[in-house]
C-alpha cells in the first residue's frame, strides 16, 4: 500500500504543476486589441513610409504599423525620439514581426487573456503570433533597450523579440548558432548574415536555396563559438570614447567620441554592414553612421559589394565606370546586365566568351574559395560551358586555378593585366 501511495503522489505532482501554469492568465486590464486605423504619424520614418502609432513604447522605441505601399502594413518597432531632440529626427525601423506577410487596414494586434500576442487581418485570419498561449504569460513590456518581452509570474521571459531579429542587432542583442536567432536578413531578402560554428558569413541569396558568400575576410573565420553579441561600451574611464563591436569576433569595431550606447548594427539592402548611433547633435537626422564595412575607411571598398554596379559592371575608386561588352568597355548605366543565354546555356557549341582584362570578380577580391585546379584556361571554358549555372569564370595562371561564377555583378579594376574575367555569351 505504501508503494502505491508514493506512485499516486508522483502522478498528481506534475499534473498540479501543469494546472498552475495553465491557470496563469493575463489580467483583464492588461489584455488589449488595437486596430490598424486612424491618422498617420507626423514625424519622419525611413523608407518614405507612413506609420500609425501603437500605445506600446518608451522614450526611444515604439511599436507601430507602417507601410510603403497601399494595403501592405507591417507590425514594426522604430527607434528614435519623434518628439524631437532636433528639428528633424529620422525614425529607423529596427524590428518587424510580419515582414513577409503584410496586413491590411483595420488589421488587429491583440494581447489575449491566455498570453498570446496575435496579429490578424480583418476577418480574423491570423498572420503572425508569438505562439505563447497557455504558457504562463501574465504581461507584456517594451524594455528600454528595445526588447519586446512577454513574461510569466516570476518575471522570466517566455518570448522576446531579441530572439527573432530581422536585419538589425540592438545593443545587448545576440546572434546564436541554430534557429531563427542565427541570421540577419536584409530588407528585400537579397542578403543574409549568418552565424555558423566557424564564424560569421555574409551571403548573396540567388534564389532556389542557392547562396554565394562574399564575406571579405573580416566576417569570416573569426573563431569557434555559439553566439556573438552586439555591444557599445565606454573605452575610457571617463566615458569620452565609446566602442561598438561584436563580442568574440571583432567583426565590427567603431569608436565614437560621444555616448553611443543607443546604437544598432544593420545588414543593409545593398549587402553592406553599417552601425548607426542615435546622437541628437548629428546634422539633420539625429543619427551618426559610425561604421561601414564596405567603404573607403575600411579594408574593402564598395567595389567589393556584389551588386554595387548592378548585374554586371566595372568599378574603380568606388564608382561604376564601365559596362563590359563583347566590343569593349562601354559607359555604365543601370541597364548594364549579363548577356541573355537562352536555351544555349548548356550547349558548348552554342556558347562563346569575351574577355575583360585588368579586372577582378568580387569573389576573387574576397578570396571566397580558391576554385579548382585547371592546367589551362580551356579547361575552365569547358567546365563553364557545360554548366547552365555558370555565367563566367576567371583563370588564375599563377596558381592554375579556375573559379566559376554563378553570378557576375561587380568587377573591380586592378593594375595586374593578368587578372581577367571571361563572360559567357550565346554565339
Amino acid at each position: 500500500m505504501a508503494i502505491r501511495r508514493r506512485m499516486t503522489l508522483c502522478l498528481i505532482f506534475p499534473l498540479f504543476l501543469l494546472s498552475s501554469v495553465t491557470r496563469a492568465r493575463v489580467p483583464d486590464s492588461d489584455s488589449f486589441t488595437y486596430a490598424n486605423a486612424g491618422d498617420f504619424g507626423e514625424y519622419f520614418p525611413e523608407y518614405g513610409a507612413s506609420y500609425r502609432l501603437l500605445p506600446i513604447g518608451n522614450f526611444y522605441f515604439q511599436l507601430c504599423f507602417y507601410n510603403t505601399t497601399s494595403e501592405a502594413f507591417h507590425l514594426a518597432m522604430f527607434m528614435g525620439n519623434g518628439n524631437g531632440d532636433s528639428d528633424f529626427t529620422l525614425l529607423r525601423f529596427v524590428w518587424e514581426a510580419n515582414r513577409d506577410a503584410p496586413v491590411a487596414d483595420n488589421a488587429t494586434l491583440s494581447f489575449t487573456r491566455d498570453g498570446d500576442l496575435v496579429l490578424a487581418n480583418p476577418g480574423g485570419r491570423v498572420v503572425w503570433s508569438t505562439g505563447t498561449a497557455n504558457k504562463g504569460v501574465v504581461g507584456l513590456k517594451l524594455l528600454d533597450d528595445g526588447n519586446l518581452v512577454l513574461y510569466n509570474g516570476k518575471g522570466k521571459y517566455v518570448w522576446e523579440s531579441f530572439d527573432h531579429p530581422t536585419d538589425t542587432l540592438l545593443v545587448g542583442q545576440s546572434l546564436r548558432t541554430g534557429g531563427p536567432a542565427s541570421t540577419l536578413v536584409s530588407r528585400g531578402g537579397r542578403y543574409s548574415l549568418v552565424l555558423q560554428p566557424n564564424g560569421l558569413e555574409l551571403y548573396l541569396n540567388l534564389g532556389k536555396n542557392k547562396t554565394l558568400s562574399y564575406s571579405g575576410g573580416t566576417f569570416r573565420d573569426v573563431g569557434t563559438f555559439s553566439s556573438v553579441s552586439f555591444g557599445c561600451v565606454p573605452e575610457t574611464p571617463d566615458g569620452f570614447v565609446y566602442v561598438a563591436s561584436l563580442s568574440n569576433s571583432g567583426a565590427v569595431y567603431a569608436r565614437t567620441f560621444f555616448d553611443s550606447t543607443l546604437s544598432f548594427m544593420r545588414l543593409e539592402s545593398d549587402g553592406n554592414i553599417r552601425v548607426y548611433a542615435y546622437y541628437k547633435r548629428a546634422e539633420f537626422s539625429s543619427w551618426a553612421e559610425t561604421f561601414t564595412q564596405f567603404s573607403e575607411r575600411e579594408r574593402l571598398s564598395r567595389c567589393s559589394l556584389p551588386e554595387f554596379c548592378g548585374g554586371l559592371g566595372v568599378c574603380d575608386k568606388e564608382m561604376c565606370v564601365a559596362c563590359p561588352r563583347p566590343k569593349g568597355l562601354l559607359g555604365w548605366s543601370n541597364d548594364c546586365r549579363p548577356p541573355e543565354l537562352g536555351r544555349s546555356c548548356g550547349d558548348g557549341k552554342a556558347i562563346g566568351y569575351y574577355k575583360v582584362e585588368g579586372v577582378e570578380h568580387f569573389l576573387g577580391a574576397h578570396d571566397a574559395g580558391e576554385g579548382t585546379v585547371a592546367k589551362k584556361v580551356d579547361e575552365c571554358r569547358e567546365r563553364c560551358s557545360g554548366d547552365c549555372s555558370c555565367l563566367g569564370f576567371a583563370y588564375k595562371e599563377e596558381s592554375s586555378r579556375c573559379l566559376l561564377f554563378p553570378f557576375l555583378g561587380t568587377l573591380s579594376k586592378v593594375d595586374d593585366a593578368r587578372r581577367s574575367v571571361y563572360i559567357k555569351v550565346a554565339k
